[in-house]
């Protein structure tokens, strides 16, 4: 991993990344979810940690709680406070960046999730790889989706015009993002990608994404990303092997307590 992340660094020297993680407390189906004990550490700790190890930019956790900040400040990383009516993680992420850089150092955000315990450290890097690789307003990634995947709302599936196939890029291919979906697209026998929802910003694209209205097809299919590309941002995206499992419901909290306690 120490390798790919060295290249990444040479590659993209004129880049200069931040990663952001949002936490919100009030998540409809696992309110409190940030705090969550896993392994006996908050759930948040656990996504801070991995993105550390990643190695690549200094690490924030937007946090829209004080025990989300004290949990962060005591394990010895950076918290900043946002607010709590953000309709978003992307508009949250903005906010945080704005007041940690006000002078605009940092050119890529690199938006995580913080419901991610299980986060490969690498993804970072292949994120901030995808943005300058496929000079994209943003970047984002997938993985082949299971038949059982493709059959479920929940699982975002994304159509994407793959114009690299890995063989001089550390194995990822890349490509573009067309469309995103609930649906199980695309139909007939083309393979389906489960969307990964994580990202890379070029900040001057996020901050226009964010001054944008919801777009009539990010409300249908309730995508966000979505309200990008009917703007007309072009979208990177890099293929990865697995998905990192996230914690929605009480049901993965429990499967995530089994692994990383077990």
């Amino acid at each position: 991993m120490r390798n790919y992340v060295m290249n990444c660094r040479i590659m993209s020297k004129n880049l200069s990344p931040v990663i952001i993680i949002p936490a919100r407390m009030s998540a409809s189906r696992l309110p409190g979810k940030p705090l969550a004990e896993i392994a006996g550490r908050p759930m948040i700790q656990h996504v801070w940690e991995r993105a550390v190890e990643a190695d690549i930019a200094p690490v924030w956790v937007a946090a829209d709680d004080s025990a989300v900040f004290d949990v962060i400040q005591a394990a010895g990383g950076n918290a900043v406070m946002t607010r709590t009516d953000h309709p978003s993680g992307s508009d949250r992420t903005f906010e945080a960046v704005e007041a940690i850089d006000p002078d605009g150092v940092f050119n890529v955000i690199l938006n995580l999730q913080g419901d991610l315990p299980e986060l490969d450290p690498a993804i970072p890097a292949t994120l901030l790889a995808t943005v300058d690789r496929m000079d994209a307003d943003l970047a984002t990634l997938v993985t082949p989706a299971s038949d059982e995947e493709v059959a479920r709302e929940q699982v975002v599936k994304a159509v994407v015009s793959w114009q690299d196939d890995g063989s001089e890029s550390d194995g990822h291919r890349f490509g573009r993002a067309l469309y995103f979906s609930r649906a199980a697209i695309p139909t007939g026998a083309a393979p389906c990608f489960h969307h990964i929802g994580v990202y890379g910003w070029r900040r001057d694209a996020l901050a226009r994404f964010v001054a944008l209205p919801p777009s009539p097809l990010e409300v249908s299919e309730r995508l966000e990303q979505l309200r990008a590309l009917e703007a007309g941002m072009t979208i990177g995206v890099a293929e990865i092997d697995h998905a990192p499992a996230g914690v929605d419901t009480h049901e993965d909290l429990a499967a995530t307590r089994n692994r990383l306690e077990g």
